[in-house]
């Protein structure tokens, strides 16, 4: 009786409750309602046929929502800032009162003048905030970008004195959709899978995205870590933005697992970076006061100071620290797709819609009631970073490969940096900078602390636990020379346009082409002329022609036995050079000093035909980062395989196989068979971090580990996590010495490389010295945490093996050549063990 009772009582409770959620929102829901609404603008089920939260909006309708709101509403303006990956637009809403709109340009130039020298003239009292709220940057957090429907009709229906207060102090830049790729491909995901009769089983294949998921672009990037590095198109547009506004406070609006509630900032305060002022840290906490208030007024639960940091500058809510602004985190518990059952009960899908938009609104109210201390803030920010900074400059280069330099330096320039010439050659200590080859960043100029942050290394920390990396430093991400401490007089002319030199037109040979293997596309230059049938070889040697020395891994083209006349060789190398932002040297004879051209020295290169295993039990950013650099970098065409078709694809087809991070689980036994047999027979394998242990355990390839132990003594049930989490390499850099004679190391000038590093896989040095070509040195922390076990673990092991397997090679990595697309200096790692695993 007493259970039936228990039985009954549960029965009465959940009934109602069920049937609240599965009725369809109304606008009533989310809207306040100390306003009046302008009959006139489109409701958002006007154009939709449906309020938001009933359905998962898709980025298609999104955008036709924002342009009808944007031609109902002179509080409104749109802009097309560019396009993703597949061609959708990248959107931004301008919002503020009519009156701004007509002198929105003044208001720009004059916000802009906060963050320049010449701004204590500036009358902050008068001067409107900048907010930049944007929404949904993981595609499958979608609550963000649906609650932005709501964000957009409120700001130009709502009717009365406090919208008009609003609008007068406040020019709001809003950004729909931060992942258009991902949010449609979610979108797809969750609506195609709704029940007509929800249900809230967390089972159902509705809470379960198929692989990769809707939180990525469409190269599988978690676009919420490239603010920083902004190597995709999608950031580059918001980061235009950005430096063209400099906003007070940005938000970003995430997702978190279903069993949470709703957190925002300030985070966990010891893990905040130490160029981060701490007067912004008070201020995200007196904001975050609103945000309190707001939610306790709808009666939802919510959290702060715990979980989330601020360390990495690359997300959306740390980006702002480092620049003057208040950068803020937003997450909500997800339903995934419509309802869901949670520890806190049934969540709805409307539900986590409305506490998106609960947090838009009190980020506008903290916006308008701490105008005039932002502004303020903003100002002091620029003014203390410009006094505090030594008057020397920054350096770097390449004298083999001006290409990486370049590229840095162009993203130097999305972030407003000062860029200039080197006035005269220099050298720093044993490195040399040519004018033709370096760029001078004085640092003393108005984005110091940003630019500090970005070439800093660090390796003393207050916490031992970080959300992201521990270590970023771009000069060695870009593996260039580089000095801190050059005189500011070296800089020379000002660059007002970062751009690649003009390769010069290439002069017809009869005999041969050299191509030198250490510009940074060299690669994409060798793949297009394997492709169109043109023998080459690669020098095992150095050598030395016409004065000019030759590396090791330098591409030959002969003139002879080709499929292409003289001329017609030679206008085709051309082009690729010119294509490739790179020199390719005529010769006239095979006479050198070293190996002759003739040399059997030079090992003759065949076409590649890549497969990429994608799929459940891979990695997706892994794979992401390869196919993307391998696609739009080098131009080299990819099959992706997934794993569910593998048993029936015809490996025979290709050269070589690219496993990314996998512990292998989806790989069935016939599958493993078919790999096993097809490397043996001679095959090329590939694989990366994880899947080495899968690798491992098929017989391919024989290494050992060093094991670490770390017993936990004297660490409370409380401190747990923490005590286990102090042992996870989360991102740091890490200095190796390269055996330049080994394939491998073709195209590097030094005899050390920075790696970057996130796994605790140590593989034993090899007894025999040469099977060591990549090994970390005795001293190899450069930047960022480890914990010390792991550091005394990681001394002189190797991240690299190449092993021969029957007719086959495998070859390993244990760290991620193709970090976030913004590591350039190890790309060449994983193209050189592509070209030349054969010549190992």
């Amino acid at each position: 009786m007493q259970q039936f009772v228990l039985r009954l009582v549960l029965l009465l409770v959940i009934i109602p409750f069920c049937k609240a959620q599965v009725t369809p929102p109304t606008l009533d829901y989310y809207l306040p309602n100390d306003v009046t609404y302008d009959a006139a603008i489109p409701k958002p089920q006007d154009i939709l046929g449906y309020v938001p939260g009933t359905w998962h909006v898709s980025h298609d309708l999104l955008v036709n929502y924002m342009e009808k709101m944007a031609a109902a509403s002179p509080r409104i303006t749109l802009a097309r800032r560019g396009v993703t990956f597949e061609g959708r637009p990248l959107l931004l809403l301008t919002i503020t009162s009519p009156e701004n709109h007509a002198n929105i340009e003044t208001i720009r130039q004059q916000h802009l003048r906060l963050t320049e020298t010449y701004a204590k003239n500036l009358d902050t009292e008068k001067m409107p905030i900048v907010t930049y709220q944007g929404m949904s940057i993981h595609g499958n957090e979608a609550s963000g970008s649906n609650a932005g429907l709501l964000a957009v009709y409120y700001l130009a229906a709502a009717q009365g004195p406090k919208i008009d207060a609003l609008l007068k102090n406040t020019v709001i830049l809003f950004d729909p959709s931060f992942n258009p790729d991902g949010l449609q491909r979610f979108s797809y995901w969750a609506n195609t899978n709704k029940n007509v009769t929800l249900t809230a089983d967390p089972q159902d294949r509705e809470y379960d995205e198929v692989w990769p998921g809707g939180r990525s672009n469409h190269y599988w990037f978690d676009l919420n870590r490239d603010w920083l590095p902004a190597q995709l198109p999608e950031s580059q547009a918001r980061i235009k933005t950005f430096h063209d506004w400099h906003p007070n406070i940005l938000t970003d609006h995430h997702e978190m697992g279903s069993n949470s509630s709703f957190f925002f900032q300030p985070g966990i305060s010891s893990r905040t970076h130490p160029l981060t002022p701490k007067l912004n840290q008070e201020l995200t906490a007196e904001i975050g006061t609103y945000h309190a208030k707001a939610f306790d007024k709808i009666g939802s639960l919510y959290y702060t100071e715990e979980d989330y940091d601020d360390f990495y500058y690359g997300k959306g809510s740390t980006f702002p620290d480092i620049n003057g602004s208040i950068g803020i985190l937003f997450e909500q518990a997800s339903s995934r797709g419509h309802l869901q059952e949670t520890e806190n009960g049934i969540l709805t899908f409307p539900f986590t819609v409305r506490n998106q938009f609960t947090a838009f609104l009190s980020t506008l109210e903290a916006a308008q009631a701490m105008r005039t201390k932002l502004l303020d803030y903003q100002r002091d920010f620029y003014a203390n970073s410009r006094a505090e900074v030594a008057k020397d400059a920054y350096i770097f280069g390449s004298k083999t490969d001006p290409a990486r330099a370049t590229l840095l330096a162009q993203l130097l320039e999305r972030h407003h940096i000062a860029i200039y010439k080197a006035k005269e050659n220099y050298t720093a200590k044993d490195l040399s900078f040519s004018t033709a080859t370096s760029y001078v960043i004085p640092k003393n100029q108005k984005h110091s602390r940003l630019l500090n942050a970005m070439f800093e290394k660090r390796t003393t920390f207050e916490d031992s636990l970080f959300y992201d990396i521990s270590a970023w430093s771009l000069p060695l991400a870009f593996n260039l020379d580089f000095s801190e401490t050059a005189p500011a007089a070296l800089a020379g002319s000002k660059i007002d346009s970062v751009q690649f030199e003009s390769a010069l037109t290439l002069a017809n040979s009869d005999y041969a082409y050299l191509l030198p293997w250490s510009n940074y596309y060299a690669p994409k230059a060798l793949n297009s002329l394997l492709n169109k049938g043109i023998r080459a070889k690669v020098a095992m040697q150095p050598f030395t022609l016409g004065g000019k020395r030759y590396d090791y891994g330098t591409i030959l083209i002969p003139v002879q036995n080709q499929n292409l006349t003289n001329q017609e060789l030679n206008t085709f190398l051309d082009g690729i050079a010119k294509a490739s932002h790179l020199s390719i040297d005529p010769v006239k004879t095979g006479s050198t000093q070293g190996i002759d051209l003739g040399s059997r020295q030079f090992e003759a290169l065949k076409p590649l035909k890549i497969a990429l295993l994608v799929g459940e039990g891979i990695s997706s950013l892994d794979a992401g980062e390869i196919w993307h650099v391998l696609d739009t970098r080098f131009a080299i065409s990819v099959t992706k395989i997934d794993t569910r078709n593998l048993g029936r694809t015809d490996l025979s087809d290709y050269t070589t196989l690219i496993m990314p991070s996998s512990w292998g689980s989806s790989i069935g036994d016939d599958e493993s068979e078919k790999i096993i047999t097809w490397v043996r027979n001679g095959g090329t394998l590939v694989g990366f971090k994880n899947s080495a242990k899968w690798i491992k355990r098929q017989g391919l390839v024989d290494f050992s580990t060093t094991e670490t132990e770390n017993p936990a003594k004297q660490v409370s049930f409380e401190q747990r996590s923490d005590f286990n989490g102090a042992q996870v390499i989360g991102g740091a850099i890490f200095k190796a010495k390269l055996d330049r004679s080994h394939p491998i190391s073709f195209g590097y000038e030094s005899d050390y490389i920075n790696l970057f590093r996130d796994t605790t896989l140590f593989i034993e040095a090899d007894k025999t010295s040469y099977k060591n070509p990549i090994q970390y040195t005795n001293d190899p922390l450069v930047s960022g945490y480890i914990s010390s076990i792991n550091l005394d673990a990681l001394k002189e092991t190797r991240p690299f093996v190449h092993q021969s397997a029957g007719r086959g090679d495998v070859l390993i990595f244990t760290d991620n050549t193709n970090f976030r697309a913004f590591w350039y200096g190890t790309n060449k790692l994983m193209m050189n063990a592509l070209f030349f695993s054969k010549a190992m």
